[in-house]
């Protein structure tokens, strides 16, 4: 074995105890102390390990004098020359792959293509305020290579920001000469541990030199445009080459594939959990009374169903004894059978018979649309049935038809909401004669319209449908194939210095899926965000054509929301019928979407809740659906949170389910929805049983009675009551993106590429900007903010755009005036005070402003920034409710003697307060930054020290009054888990939230506790903290005492809850 590989095993060994994510400022404990320096062992060098120092260092010199250039390209000849001239001698490729294979994972010495090197696009538009910067990077001629030969190191730093910068992120100057100094001594000494490193592993005979020399060989570039050569990483390292995909049925097991991926070169033990849960035998059962002979005859010719499940079997057997049922059990165990059977049933019976399908996405409704007509199609006497889809993409002049002739129709709660009940006398034929109702996906309908993992379902079914009696039925017949599950840690960028944080996650994960699909194995890749998906689907466009393998990308594609209906419906198409590879996804496709045969679901970080991690649940529950073996693999990203269940992966396999909520008790929901049932039909008293014990008041309050004492809709919601409630929140408006390329050319047209909600829009259409549809780049070339139109063109650009925004969430009124923005800040009145349980604090309930300005964008390439450009664009502004906890002033005095970071403890606690409220997902808070609370200069912006958490800005609710009312016990309830959870740093427990828009790198768990300790009146003993805990002089605090809001008048402090 080579020296280079015995090193790098050391340096393994040497950082095993080392922290999972040092990349990350990490939150202080009580007890944490400086560790001293341990010295290193001196070993005894050769001569030819000093010259090759000397190459080094010169290298070092030359490249820490680039680094700061951001514009200056370190191509392998620009470098050679002045190393050359430092060193008064010819600088060798055989010296620099010797320092490759002495420090692989620091030093970058390969091709890249040379369009990599430029950082403006000739078909962009200049829209920003000032001309873009020089560009010194190299510019291809027709006669040159297509690649070029880079030499750099990968920890390049980009010096420090200007202390008069504003910005989270800015284009980093040059470094200062103490800087460069420092950064030149860092890399010397690693290069001097690496040599130690190396003639300690070396066995007794060996010549250290010739093993260098010899493993240097596999470190001399290949110029790509010679070579065939694929990317090594992720690639079939062993000389496999291109092989043809082998066929679903013909593809390796999941187990002989594991196998075969830790033997790989690449491969640095990113597996760092593996679980095995064995395969299941199916168990069948009899109905009693049984399936006539044309339903069975149908289940078999259209299903190949020849016996029902013993869970599908107890259901039927209840519906048909009129029972209520619901029905948990693991995705695609055939739940669908269990409402089809019984419609059969039912129009065998009377055809005049109706049935209503409800489904929370359309393309669920979709997908068992057509699998309900196969089976009618194939029931003898049953063809002529007319099943329909009843949805916002019904066109008008079918409804009707629909109305009058369809006996079963696939629909959603929205279009029940303001199509159907509000039209009962249009709809009377059939709901006269409605038989059976299915809601699938129940678990979806929690909190206000979330989707989360069903715990107790009779319990969710009752009290979604008002319903006294339902049969539960959780025992599942249907087989499973074995599972395996992995946790994929990237691996360090260099196990000797932390430092460098880790391999990218997504660059992991796209390369796993492209393994995979070489291997015929079908994936799904869920991101948690649209533009995560996009990235990564944008990777692996760029990774399978640099392979060559156009036969594998082909065959892959994104899915999300926002695309167009025929988009959407041609990717379902493409994955119901098994002929795609890998789909990278959004939660879109989380419901039970038959998407085909599914082998691996991949999941690029963390999901929201252990719910849609663990199998048989919501993501990890998309594969293996067809009793064949199949791998869930999490590649944990570098956010704490991941790196917490890393090393605590117990939590995620043995985490329960949590209860589902329904705000039954929210008077604003309730209101809305009895003006809107008042006016289908008049409510009385009695109805009281299917609205709850708010009714008799908000009848009296809130609606019109008449002589009769019957209630009708108030007058101000007439005439379509519906029409003033969204189940969904308000709809926002959405910009039309159109690709304008070919507009006026050779009769060409603009194309729609999608639509895009205003709240994305702002960040991600922006003139001069990247925007990215199914991996594709464009060019963001005009927005017109008044037509809501964004006009693009595709270029193929190897960088992206990231806005330059802040977003001040303020309970105080900003008035923005043209270049004096939050200079005007007027109160805000307070609509609410409460006390606090054994306290003198109290908490506030009021109005919350949101105000969010794009100023800019920088471009970036793999996450370093190569240009910043201004913008002059409208400021978006919200406004919403939202209840507020003011810091108290000696925790915030405690803390600033101390070194603790303010904005982290307020951030962590904020988390901690929402984690205890049962509907904390339902409301937004300000995530901090860690490129502002972190920053090495001061900053201008301060923020006043309060816990703030508030309402999804026209999603209605009022859940933000909801915690407001019961913040006492939430407060208690969040000291209690943070101060008894066991973790050092704080994790998902107690001041993580799994959707930290920030990752919850600006934490602090011993912040957090001071900070509920002191509002809830505990007791602090400050000599528990350390007085080394930090330095109080070289923490930059971007927090200020709070200041008062307002109070309407006449507002009085209401009592907390005993």
């Amino acid at each position: 074995m080579s020296p280079p590989r015995e090193s790098s095993k050391a340096r393994k060994r040497a950082s095993k105890g080392a922290d999972v994510e040092p990349a990350l400022k990490k939150a202080r404990t009580l007890t944490k102390r400086k560790k001293a320096a341990v010295p290193r062992q001196e070993v005894v060098w050769t001569e030819y390990f000093h010259d090759l120092q000397k190459v080094f260092k010169a290298l070092n010199t030359v490249l820490a004098f680039c680094s700061s250039r951001k514009h200056l390209a370190t191509t392998f000849s620009v470098v050679r020359s002045s190393v050359e001239a430092l060193l008064k001698q010819p600088l060798d490729l055989s010296k620099v792959a010797e320092l490759k294979a002495l420090l692989p994972d620091v030093i970058k010495f390969g091709y890249i293509p040379r369009d990599q090197l430029l950082i403006h696009s000739s078909s962009s538009a200049s829209s920003s305020t000032r001309a873009p910067s020089p560009d010194f990077s190299l510019h291809p001629t027709p006669a040159e290579d297509a690649h070029v030969l880079v030499l750099d190191f990968l920890d390049s730093t980009r010096g420090t920001k200007p202390k008069n910068t504003n910005l989270a992120l800015a284009p980093p100057p040059s470094l200062t000469p103490a800087a460069v100094r420092k950064l030149v001594e860092k890399r010397n000494e690693r290069f001097a541990l690496a040599v130690d490193e190396l003639l300690q592993a070396v066995l007794e005979g060996e010549d250290p030199v010739l093993l260098l020399q010899a493993a240097a060989r596999d470190h001399i570039p290949v110029n790509p445009s010679l070579s065939t050569k694929a990317p090594a990483a992720f690639s079939d390292a062993k000389g496999k080459g291109k092989a043809e995909v082998p066929a679903w049925e013909d593809r390796p097991s999941i187990d002989a594939i594991i196998q075969e991926l830790e033997g790989e070169e690449w491969y640095k033990g990113q597996v760092v959990e593996r679980r095995v849960f064995a395969a299941r035998e199916g168990r069948t059962g009899a109905l009693d009374p049984p399936l006539s002979e044309t339903i069975r005859a149908a289940l078999s010719s259209s299903r190949g169903i020849s016996a029902l499940y013993t869970h599908q079997v107890a259901a039927i057997a209840a519906l048909a004894h009129g029972r209520d049922v619901i029905v948990s059990t693991s995705t695609a165990s055939g739940k669908s059978v269990i409402y089809q059977v019984p419609i059969l049933r039912y129009l065998e019976e009377d055809d005049a018979a109706t049935a209503m399908l409800i489904y929370p996405t359309k393309a669920l409704a979709q997908d068992q649309k057509g699998a309900l007509e196969k089976l009618l199609g194939a029931c003898s006497g049953l063809g002529h049935i007319k099943i329909a889809t009843y949805d916002g993409d019904t066109p008008l002049e079918d409804r009707r038809a629909v109305r009058d002739t369809a006996s079963v129709i696939f629909t959603n709660f929205d279009m029940l909401h303001t199509s159907i009940l509000p039209h009962e006398d249009l709809w009377r034929r059939f709901l006269k004669n409605l038989k059976i109702v299915a809601v699938d996906e129940l678990h979806y309908y929690s909190e206000l319209f979330g989707s989360a993992t069903i715990s107790k379902p009779a319990e969710h079914m009752k009290n979604i449908f008002g319903l006294e009696d339902v049969e539960e039925i959780t025992s599942d017949g249907a087989p499973s194939g074995r599972k395996d599950f992995l946790i994929w840690n990237p691996p360090p960028a260099d196990p000797v210095d932390p430092n460098l944080g880790r391999q990218s996650s997504l660059a992991e994960a796209t390369g796993l899926m492209r393994f995979l699909m070489k291997r015929g194995v079908r994936v799904i890749l869920f991101c948690k965000i649209r533009k995560t998906c996009e990235l990564a689907m944008k990777a692996l466009r760029a990774d399978l054509s640099s392979e060559g393998r156009l036969d594998v990308l082909n065959k892959v594609m994104s899915y999300r929301g926002g695309y167009s209906q025929e988009d959407r419906r041609k990717i379902e198409r493409d994955a119901f019928s098994g002929h795609l590879l890998g789909i990278v996804a959004t939660n879109a496709l989380e419901l039970g979407v038959d998407i085909g045969v599914l082998d691996t679901v991949i999941m690029l970080g963390f999901p929201m809740s252990i719910a849609s991690f663990a199998s048989p649940r919501q993501q990890a529950g998309r594969a293996g659906r067809r009793a064949r073996d199949s791998l869930t693999v999490l590649v944990a990203q570098s956010l704490p949170i991941d790196q917490h269940y890393v090393l605590h992966p117990d939590e995620l396999f043995e985490g329960g389910m949590r209860d589902l909520l329904l705000d039954l008790e929210s008077k604003a929901i309730v209101e809305v929805h009895l003006q809107c049932a008042a006016h289908e039909m008049p409510l009385r008293e009695e109805d009281e049983r299917w609205f709850g014990p708010l009714t008799r008041e908000l009848c009296e309050t809130k609606l019109a009675r008449d002589g009769d004492g019957w209630y009708h809709a108030h007058p101000k919601y007439l005439p379509f009551p519906a029409k003033h409630v969204n189940l969904r929140g308000v709809e926002e408006e959405k910009y039309v993106v159109v690709d304008v390329g070919r507009f006026g050319r050779d009769g060409g047209v603009g194309h729609i590429v999608e639509e895009v909600e205003v709240s994305r829009a702002m960040f991600e259409l922006y003139e001069g900007g990247v925007f990215i549809h199914q991996g594709l780049t464009f060019m963001v070339q005009e927005v017109s903010h008044d037509s809501k139109l964004a006009k693009v063109i595709q270029s193929d650009v190897n960088w992206i755009t990231e806005p330059r925004d802040f977003t001040f969430v303020l309970i105080c009124h900003a008035i923005a005036r043209s270049n004096e923005w939050f200079r005007n800040i007027d109160a805000v009145q307070t609509y609410r005070i409460r006390e606090i349980r054994g306290s003198d604090h109290r908490a506030f309930f009021g109005r919350v402003e949101l105000f969010t300005m794009v100023f800019g964008f920088f471009k970036v390439r793999n996450r370093k920034i190569l240009d910043a450009v201004d913008l002059e664009t409208p400021p978006w502004q919200r406004e919403t409710t939202g209840a507020w906890i003011d810091v108290p002033k000696p925790v915030l005095e405690l803390m600033r003697d101390k070194g603790i970071n303010v904005a982290a403890a307020i951030h962590s606690a904020t988390h901690a307060f929402l984690n205890r409220f049962a509907m904390g997902a339902d409301l937004m808070t300000e995530c901090k930054v860690p490129e502002k609370e972190y920053k090495v200069s001061k900053s201008s912006r301060k923020r006043p020290a309060r816990l703030i958490f508030y309402d999804v800005p026209g999603k209605g609710g009022a859940v933000a009054a909801k915690a407001f009312d019961h913040v006492s016990d939430v407060l208690r309830d969040a000291e209690a888990a943070v101060d008894s959870c066991p973790c050092e740093e704080g994790c998902s427990s107690c001041v993580n939230s799994p959707s930290c828009k920030e990752g919850n790198v600006v934490s602090s768990k011993l912040g957090a506790l001071l900070i509920l300790k002191s509002v809830l009146k505990i007791p602090i003993d400050a000599d528990l903290i350390s007085d080394y805990y930090g330095d109080p002089d070289g923490t930059h605090q971007t927090i200020v005492e709070a200041s008062h809001v307002r109070a309407v008048n006449g507002v009085e402090v209401e009592a907390a809850t005993p």
